[in-house]
């Protein structure tokens, strides 16, 4: 505002007189520093406390969004499910099948795959400017046209912000966990 004086150009007016005049202060260089550092903070808390604010609105969002995606795949509802994936989707199944946005539909909507258990934990989230990553287990059960699955799977799913401002997943890949014990010489490690 015209005619005000900001808090720096206060301090930096009483800070910078000679050491002479200021026998109070015997180190006047190190009192300006501290003065700066803290109108520097009180500058920046405001921010820090707008951006936790805006990350914890952020992980609330992406957890309804994995609640919505579970849903999909189990009611196998194609309507919500196109709304969560962004335009340029590609997902890589746990067989390492390379599945596009509409071949992933096609999947879903024909029913040759259906999921009667979908159990997520483990979930973590984290952000990247307006990336999400979020890294789960999954246990499942399915049938599909090769016969019955069960079994635990990590996931991963890639949001990312469009031009509109909403999370859509980009990506999407599942690996199998493997149980303990041997395995096939012939399995990939």
């Amino acid at each position: 505002m015209p005619g005000t004086v900001s808090v720096s150009q206060n301090l930096a007016k009483h800070l910078t007189k000679p050491a002479a005049l200021t026998p109070a202060c015997p180190r006047p260089h190190a009192a300006w520093a501290i003065c700066a550092a803290l109108a520097l903070a009180v500058c920046v808390f405001p921010s820090s406390v707008a951006a936790m604010g805006q990350k914890h609105e952020s992980r609330h969002e992406i957890d309804q969004l994995e609640d919505e995606w579970r849903d999909a795949v189990l009611s196998s509802n194609t309507k919500v499910m196109d709304s969560l994936l962004a335009v340029d989707y590609m997902g890589i199944t746990a067989s390492g099948t390379l599945q596009s946005r509409d071949e992933t539909l096609q999947s879903l909507s024909s029913g040759k795959t259906h999921y009667t258990l979908l159990d997520i934990s483990d979930q973590k989230v984290r952000f990247y400017a307006t990336t999400a990553v979020v890294t789960s287990l999954a246990n499942i059960q399915a049938t599909t046209p090769e016969g019955r699955v069960i079994g635990s799977y990590r996931y991963t799913h890639v949001y990312v912000r469009d031009a509109q401002g909403d999370w859509k997943i980009a990506s999407f890949e599942a690996s199998r966990v493997r149980e303990p014990g041997p395995h096939k010489r012939s399995e990939l490690h």
